[in-house]
């Protein structure tokens, strides 16, 4: 399998550390400050697809994501709601925990909180001073040097001369080149703070996920996850804390995989401009399935764009799934599915750096196969387990027929339409029961029976269906 890595430019094949089919998998998490939004959830499906999809195939993964429970963010959020931090990053903690059952993501391993890894912190920290690669101030702070090492900039492909002209930097007149970034932050007034050998204060953002990545994967280890947003600066002093602390390069992770945003109706979310979903919101207006499908559509690198209509397509992709899944078997004769074809293209696009967009297209090609052999009075059911497996266990869709997707649609309307019209339909799916009129009309515009169509358009229409009349045929699409 082999995964775009962004240390290298290019994709690398996924090597065990250890010599046996284990992969460690580090996946930065949330910093509770506020509820979860929707790109905290995408950002976690991705990599929750790939652990699934790994351990499928018989690997070991070891996966390992934390909490930043102190964190500047966290205290002025904390100072605002006139609550204590902790108290703050404890409630937060609790709802996003509960929401990620609600989406089906699996449970890290490990999942670490800063507030409980202070000793190993400071381990880390002393190492990198005692290998001269970090000094602490009179103030009692403690940073990186950025110049001491000569492959700052490897992950993402920045030179530090560029850096120090292209950046706003923090004026802080003890930092010995304004470049460096803090390890240890010297206690304030009412914030959280721990005792260490450089004085009372607190971790800096960077050298948390560096001394947990290692306490629990090792100093070396397969996967490093995370946004785009992440690259720098966070995981580019990842990168020199750990080297740092070793005292050698090419240690830490050997893959570095990050994932792309998500935007609001092609613009990005923003508290400012009032568009940012959270999670629940999102669970309340569509389904943990849906969500996923729309993630999964796209490939992980790149940005998803989430609209309503993006997300009733995927609303109604789940059901095709599910109502495949879920199909009386007619017959008793031997399939013509080919099942072994079906997995050797889905690993294929799974193998290729995680491309899901290929996986999915590969699933509802058989679901395809499914509905026609079926109606040809074959059996499907090994075809029909083999759809429930790379549907759940590797993609992690509930495929709960209790999840109604957000589709405000009345099945009782329809088949009261599919009457009107005089046709015979015998499915219970909305999507099924749509297409059968869609197609329907198509005959009457091929026969020019012009007010059919039209008809059949308009009583759509008034259940909020469109239809929309291209050269390659016609798509519908809920308003």
């Amino acid at each position: 399998m082999k995964i775009s890595n962004t240390l290298t430019g290019s994709k690398s094949t996924i090597k065990s550390v250890v010599g046996k089919d284990v992969v460690g998998i580090y996946v930065c998490g949330v910093t509770p400050y506020d509820s979860a939004h929707v790109g905290h959830a995408m950002s976690l499906m991705v990599y929750d697809v790939l652990i699934r999809y790994l351990r499928w195939c018989d690997y070991e993964v070891n996966f390992v994501s934390n909490y930043t429970d102190v964190d500047d963010k966290l205290i002025d959020r904390a100072r605002e709601l006139a609550i204590e931090p902790l108290e703050l990053a404890d409630r937060n903690i609790e709802e996003w925990e509960i929401e990620q059952r609600a989406l089906g993501l699996l449970i890290p391993d490990v999942r670490p909180r800063v507030t409980q890894e202070i000793e190993s912190i400071i381990g880390m920290i002393q190492e990198i001073i005692d290998h001269g690669l970090a000094y602490s101030t009179s103030d009692g702070d403690v940073y990186y040097r950025v110049r001491s090492n000569s492959d700052y900039g490897k992950l993402s492909h920045r030179r530090v001369d560029d850096l120090k002209s292209g950046s706003r930097l923090e004026v802080d007149n003890s930092k010995e080149d304004p470049l460096d970034f803090a390890l240890w932050k010297a206690t304030k007034p009412d914030e959280p703070s721990w005792a260490s050998p450089w004085g009372a204060g607190r971790p800096g953002w960077h050298i948390e996920c560096s001394a947990m990545a290692r306490r629990y994967l090792g100093e070396t280890f397969e996967i490093h996850g995370g946004g785009l947003d992440l690259i720098f600066p966070h995981h580019e002093n990842e990168i020199a804390q750990a080297e740092g602390a070793a005292n050698r390069p090419d240690v830490f992770a050997r893959i570095w995989m990050h994932n792309g945003m998500v935007q609001r109706d092609g613009e990005k979310m923003s508290k400012s401009v009032g568009n940012v979903v959270t999670v629940q919101e999102a669970l309340d207006q569509w389904s943990s399935d849906a969500i996923r499908l729309f993630v999964l559509s796209s490939h992980y690198r790149s940005g998803r764009n989430l609209t309503d209509d993006a997300m009733h397509a995927a609303v109604l992709g789940v059901e095709r799934l599910r109502n495949a899944i879920s199909l009386s078997n007619r017959g008793a004769s031997e399939s013509s599915i080919d099942c072994g074809s079906i997995v050797e293209r889905f690993t294929a696009a799974m193998d290729d750096d995680v491309s899901t967009p290929q996986a999915v297209a590969v699933l509802f090609d058989l679901v395809k196969q499914i509905n026609r052999t079926n109606d040809q009075g074959f059996d499907i059911s090994e075809a029909q387990i083999l759809l429930k497996e790379l549907s759940t266990t590797v993609l992690g869709f509930s495929l709960n027929s209790e999840q109604d997707g957000g589709l405000d649609l009345d099945l009782v309307q329809l088949q009261q339409l599919v009457a009107k019209f005089g046709l015979d339909v015998t499915s219970n799916s909305v999507e099924q029961i749509i297409d059968a009129l869609v197609e329907y009309r198509g005959h009457a515009r091929l026969d020019k029976d012009f007010i059919l169509a039209d008809s059949v358009r308009d009583e759509l229409l008034s259940l909020s269906i469109a239809l929309d009349d291209t050269v390659d045929g016609t798509t519908w699409n809920m308003l």
